[in-house]
């Protein structure tokens, strides 16, 4: 796969190159190609990018690789996306197994002074493990595989702790970029980061007054980052970066018996989930009278929700009053 890969991008940039070559600059390209150009990968980092340069994104070319709704571990750069990435001045990506195709891409950037922000390397090591908790399904091993080394949690996004600093990394990338405007990016962090900072405030002070601190979910779980931010228990039929679709009756029997021995009311699920397995784990509970509230990991946002003004913020706030519920 790597092999195809790097021949692909060979090919894409010998295309690009001979384009450049071949092409005389008018006024308007150049225009154009004045321009900051910032590539993300998903939409977290995107509206980030978005709020920093505030008024003067009219000034940028901001671009979201996932803006269809693909799920990033599923995700593969096309000719055009890698194009895109040779030529920016800034790139954004997680980091970890799912964007392992980076580096390739990287290698061969026309652009030499592009600045890039990895947010694994950003956290260092408050970068978490996947964890497997008592009750999960286990993950098919590939065959003739050793033992491998842990996966890194890769959804960083999803505390706002976290958003902080990855905004603090942002402003000074795009500072150094365009700094006859630092001042203007310094002003639009900090207010932006007084909102996130109000939002984490509010969520510590749920989950203080809240009956219930722990959250089931008969899905994948990509919230350990929030919930280890305000020592949240859980448990989940997978780990967040799983493929599995179907869960075992091992797991629905052990997460059907967590709901009966805490008394939950609330079965959780994430975006873009079918229900099937939450359904299941409630029909095999005592009760079966329990709803399905769904969490927004930000997973499947796409370029009509951002036209429809999805924000991160508006995302997390709407979190925390599913949070809320979960919790009563």
């Amino acid at each position: 796969m790597k092999k195809f890969l790097s021949l692909m991008l060979a090919v894409v940039f010998m295309t690009v190159s001979l384009t450049a070559c071949g092409t005389q600059k008018t006024a308007d390209t150049k225009t154009d190609d004045s321009k900051m150009k910032i590539v993300t990968t998903i939409f977290p980092e995107y509206d980030w990018v978005k709020e920093i340069l505030g008024d003067k994104a009219k000034d940028a070319d901001v671009t979201m690789l996932l803006d269809n709704g693909t799920d990033l571990h599923s995700y593969q750069p096309n000719a055009e996306d890698i194009s895109k990435i040779a030529n920016c001045d800034l790139f954004i990506y997680v980091g970890g197994e799912s964007d392992e195709w980076v580096d390739d891409a990287l290698k061969e950037a026309t652009n030499k002074n592009m600045k890039v922000i990895n947010l694994l390397d950003v956290l260092g090591d408050n970068v978490k493990d996947e964890e497997v908790k008592e009750g999960m399904e286990a993950e098919e091993e590939e065959s003739g595989d050793a033992e491998e080394e842990p996966e890194s949690d890769e959804h960083v996004w999803l505390s706002i702790n976290n958003a902080i600093i990855f905004c603090d990394a942002i402003e000074k990338a795009v500072s150094e970029i365009d700094p006859a405007n630092k001042a203007v990016y310094e002003k639009n962090l900090q207010a932006y980061e007084e909102k996130l900072t109000a939002l984490n405030e509010e969520y510590a002070t749920a989950v203080e007054g809240a009956k219930t601190k722990t959250l089931l979910f008969g899905d994948r779980f990509p919230f350990r980052y929030m919930v280890d931010d305000y020592d949240l228990d859980y448990y989940a039929a997978f780990v967040g970066c799983s493929a599995e679709t179907e869960a075992s009756f091992e797991t629905v029997k052990f997460l059907a018996n967590k709901v009966d021995e805490l008394k939950l009311k609330y079965i959780m699920t994430i975006d873009g989930s079918d229900k099937k397995i939450a359904e299941t784990i409630i029909k095999n509970t005592k009760d079966k009278d329990q709803k399905i509230l769904t969490i927004d990991s930000m997973q499947s946002k796409n370029a009509e929700d951002v036209k429809n003004g999805a924000t991160y913020l508006g995302v997390m706030t709407d979190n925390l009053k599913v949070l809320k519920t979960a919790m009563e």
